[in-house]
């Protein structure tokens, strides 16, 4: 199987040194072992298509080998001179998987009580959306380990995600302080704290969260997109422009922010930027399957969640 996708991406012949040529021969016949040492001498050549082959073909030889560093090495080559090729694309989804797994069978091997393999375990749970048993993990590993940062925070999300218990939004606020006590940079649990706010109509509060959460991690385009829309909310379309502005900018997708700038714009008096926005919202709208329609000359109105992204 590698040996066909190995001689698809490469080709059957490639331009270059005979030793090229002889290292690439090899890889295709699954003769990785003698293939790596010419093909390592070949990986700077000057023409692009050869550099292409040769790092391609070190790539896999070192993926079936399993060598994580030589795969690691190379694949960064690639994605240095060739970041947009699907090939090297999908090689390194593969190869960062693999080493993924190693390093979890080794860790279940060497430390197999340690709190690491624990959260593994949990962070594999909540893939599986099964709170309820990833959140169980998450209090076992604090009763060992009480000042762990992250997983407060962990805690949290998982209190949100389970709506149906009750009192789980006091649950998840508890959790999300209780991680910022242990660790205050921890941008993502402001952002939430910002969210159960603006949930809740607290428009003061949830301000003042988004703008912390966007100075710890200026980063974070979603705290952008919540800050703005808690300005709109709280009557402040003005100030909500900014945050709204840079949202849409990293973000030029997302039907939610344009939503609200167009909002913001109109509310402010800038009406020939709010039908722009309303333009961009409806072009964006038309390429969702399965979503109403809106006409661009209808009334903006005060909010709009649609689109929100997390974190």
């Amino acid at each position: 199987m590698q040996s066909w996708a190995l001689s698809q991406a490469v080709g059957t012949s490639a331009v270059g040194t005979p030793e090229a040529e002889r290292g690439l021969q090899l890889a295709r016949s699954g003769h990785c072992d003698e293939a790596l040492p010419l093909l390592k001498r070949q990986a700077d050549a000057a023409a692009k298509q050869l550099r292409y082959k040769v790092q391609l073909a070190t790539a896999h030889c070192a993926i079936k080998r399993r060598d994580g560093q030589a795969s690691v090495t190379a694949l960064l080559a690639l994605k240095h001179d060739f970041p947009n090729d699907p090939e090297v694309l999908y090689l390194t989804s593969q190869v960062f998987l693999q080493i993924a797994e190693t390093a979890s069978e080794d860790l279940a091997r060497l430390a197999p009580d340690s709190y690491q393999v624990k959260r593994l375990q949990a962070e594999s749970l909540e893939t599986q959306n099964k709170w309820a048993e990833a959140a169980a993990i998450y209090r076992k590993i604090l009763e060992e380990n009480p000042g762990l940062p992250e997983i407060h925070f962990r805690l949290g999300r998982a209190a949100l995600s389970q709506p149906e218990l009750p009192n789980s939004t006091e649950e998840a606020k508890r959790e999300f302080g209780q991680e910022l006590a242990i660790d205050p940079s921890n941008a993502s649990a402001e952002f939430w704290l910002g969210e159960i706010a603006d949930r809740d109509g607290q428009w003061d509060e949830a301000v003042s969260r988004f703008n912390s959460a966007i100075k710890l991690d200026p980063t974070l385009s979603t705290a952008y997109l919540g800050l703005g829309m808690a300005l709109n909310s709280a009557g402040r379309f003005s100030d909500a422009i900014a945050p709204l502005e840079h949202y849409t900018a990293a973000v030029p997708g997302d039907l939610a922010g344009h939503y609200d700038l167009a909002i913001a714009y109109n509310r402010s008096g800038r009406k020939q930027e709010a039908a722009h926005e309303m333009m961009l919202h409806q072009q964006l709208s038309e390429k969702k399957q399965g979503r109403p329609q809106m006409r661009t000359d209808a009334p903006i109105g005060e909010n709009s969640t649609d689109g929100q992204v997390q974190p």
